[in-house]
């Protein structure tokens, strides 16, 4: 993983960053945002994976079914954010869009994704701090704007 801080002004920084083959996105960016102290950010990349681990949150039994990805795929989209989670560390929420072969998508909560040939991941940082808190109904920690 490289990166570039690529400007600054009025509390607000944005970087490049750039992953390589056999890059893991989640590790990266977590060792990023954690080097880095970020505490509200938004991000969005694209690139391809030789394979990826999703998932899809089952409202029911408040759990998150694994989608398994295990073929070269486009990074088609790829959005989330950066906030400071319950134990006030850095935590990541991506989303993400990946287009097959045949033209067929998949999407969901990116758990994992393995990087081949490379991601381009543009990250704000906001000049503001962003808080998660567990939410009951869900079970999830969610930003929660007031905190």
């Amino acid at each position: 993983m490289k990166s570039k801080l690529i400007h600054e002004a009025d509390g607000q920084r944005t970087f490049a960053i750039v992953l390589s083959r056999g890059d893991e996105i989640t590790a990266c960016l977590t060792a990023f945002a954690r080097q880095e102290k970020l505490s509200a950010a938004s991000l969005k990349a694209i690139g391809a994976l030789e394979r990826a681990e999703l998932a899809w949150l089952n409202w029911d039994t408040k759990k998150y079914d694994p989608i398994d990805v295990d073929e070269q795929v486009e990074v088609a989209s790829l959005t989330g954010d950066v906030a400071l989670g319950p134990d006030n560390q850095p935590a990541l929420h991506i989303h993400t869009v990946l287009g097959k072969r045949d033209g067929a998508a998949v999407a969901g909560h990116l758990r994992s994704g393995v990087v081949r040939p490379t991601l381009e991941v543009i990250l704000t940082e906001s000049p503001r701090h962003l808080c998660k808190r567990h939410d009951p109904e869900s079970g999830l920690a969610l930003i929660a704007p007031d905190a």
